[in-house]
């Protein structure tokens, strides 16, 4: 294992196993997760089925890409949200710029949750990505929006998945 890991170092470990998800934060520490169960997998679906039923193109959302995340004193990190909105297609890369991210959405799973509801929002707000969703798998499938304010999110609404796919994503700033 290299002393300092790089973005590229990230997409070899990945590339040479497909059973984990590697992340790194800006500041360097590297994060292991097994890969997402059945559960997680359904919701990220229903959400970006919601998105592109809604005319929200297909080259503007995407599930489980990786995002390059400036750190607020230097460095880069590399984020892998489980669904991205852009207000346009993006180029070719691995690790995405979050210049015209939209929005990042969590879906929070038992072995995330601190790092969904405490680093990352951290991370994705100061790179100004404008919201943040995290979605708890409970029996409601409890989806919580942020929306930026200054330089950290404040909780915007909170509601059961159900009632968010019976809305409009532009209802949302999400057109």
């Amino acid at each position: 294992m290299p002393t300092v890991i790089t973005l590229d170092d990230l997409s070899a470990m990945m590339a040479a196993d497909d059973h984990h998800r590697y992340e790194i934060s800006p500041e360097g520490v590297l994060s292991v997760r097994p890969p997402a169960g059945y559960t997680h997998a359904i919701i990220a679906t229903r959400l970006m089925g919601w998105l592109l039923t809604a005319g929200i193109p297909a080259d503007r959302v995407a599930q489980a890409v990786g995002l390059r995340i400036p750190g607020v004193v230097g460095g880069v990190g590399g984020r892998i949200p489980d669904l991205v909105v852009w207000s346009k297609a993006q180029a070719e890369s691995v690790w995405l710029p979050v210049a015209d991210v939209l929005l990042a959405v969590e879906i929070i799973s038992p072995g995330s949750a601190a790092m969904d509801t405490a680093a990352k929002p951290a991370e994705y707000a100061g790179a100004g990505i404008p919201q943040y969703w995290t979605v708890d798998q409970d029996p409601g499938q409890t989806v919580t929006m942020y929306r930026l304010d200054g330089n950290h999110y404040q909780a915007a609404a909170r509601m059961p998945l159900a009632w968010v796919l019976n809305t409009a994503p532009g209802e949302h700033g999400l057109d």
